[in-house]
């Protein structure tokens, strides 16, 4: 068996049927990493990759840095906020085989993966293929048509709602706000209209995909997930030079993930640097009035795909 993963954030999820491999991994790594090529095993990576498991993980877990980390999901720590802390507050990737949501976690709409095997047999006795395990994502960061919405649900009530607030203001579209990404679901579920657009932070929107897309089996749903707000301003063209340039390219060689357990707290962090002094100084509590201006907005808009607004 082979298994290949690239690993980009502090935070990685597999999810998937039985019979992938996810477990087979942790075992591998694990095996690997006490017994070394002794295992039957080989691990190549540019970082030591560890398994943590049982009731002493958090005693484990200290001893562990600048590591990848592997948590199958029998592991019951996993889902508390006591684990969501640790990891926090460590300079570990972790890469977690979970088939349910971690609420508690702030991860990615794209670094939510499967695994699938792909059989490569080189001879006609089924038992000596080889399989290789390889990964797919499991939501796309954004799926939308470009028609008009009856009405645009924002995740947060500061300064991305204000900024989409007045662009559906201009078009005559009902926006609302729903007060952090864990409300988005019942904000939905509690609309009388058919055809809504969801925008979120997809940096940290991981969450709640799976609640969120079950809600199209009846509804049209459409969802504009950038890695948020200050990111899109990012984008836009108003930082234009090398530096900031190349961070977007490659955000993953930029982001430590022991300072930023979130790259949505990254592009935060650096806007607010950027800014900082200038017309366009950004608060995040609250969205300066430049931002409104036909220049800023403008430029701003350019880097939208086509949302019906």
């Amino acid at each position: 068996m082979q298994i290949k993963l690239t690993i980009s954030r502090n935070l990685t999820i597999l999810q998937g049927n039985s019979a992938t491999g996810k477990t087979t991994l942790i075992e591998l790594i694990a095996a690997y990493d006490e017994l070394g090529e002794d295992s039957g095993a080989f691990v190549n990576c540019a970082a030591p990759c560890k398994v943590l498991a049982g009731r002493n993980w958090m005693r484990d877990l200290t001893a562990i840095e600048n590591s990848i980390v592997f948590i199958d999901e029998d592991n019951a720590f996993m889902r508390t906020y006591e684990f969501a802390h640790a990891a926090r507050h460590s300079s570990n990737y972790y890469v977690l085989v979970a088939r349910e949501s971690l609420p508690q976690l702030p991860y990615s709409v794209d670094e939510i993966y499967g695994l699938r095997n792909t059989n490569r047999s080189t001879t006609k006795y089924p038992v000596y293929s080889r399989t290789y395990a390889s990964t797919y994502r499991v939501y796309g960061s954004s799926s939308f048509d470009g028609s008009r919405p009856d009405v645009v649900v924002v995740e947060d009530s500061n300064s991305g709602f204000e900024f989409f607030n007045a662009l559906c203001k201009r078009s005559g579209i009902p926006c609302i706000s729903a007060g952090g990404k864990s409300n988005v679901y019942n904000a939905v579920l509690e609309r009388q209209e058919s055809n809504i657009l969801v925008i979120a932070d997809g940096a940290a929107f991981g969450p709640e995909m799976e609640l969120l897309t079950s809600l199209q089996r009846f509804k049209n749903i459409q969802l504009f997930l950038p890695e948020s707000f200050e990111w899109l301003v990012l984008q836009s063209g108003l930082f234009n030079d090398k530096q900031t340039r190349d961070m977007l390219a490659n955000p993953a060689a930029y982001i430590e993930s022991e300072s930023f357990f979130s790259w949505e707290q990254f592009f935060t962090h650096e806007l607010i640097e950027k800014t900082q002094g200038t017309y366009l100084a950004y608060d995040k509590s609250k969205l300066s009035s430049a931002y409104l201006d036909d220049h800023v907005s403008k430029k701003i808009e350019g880097r939208l795909p086509q949302l019906g607004l």
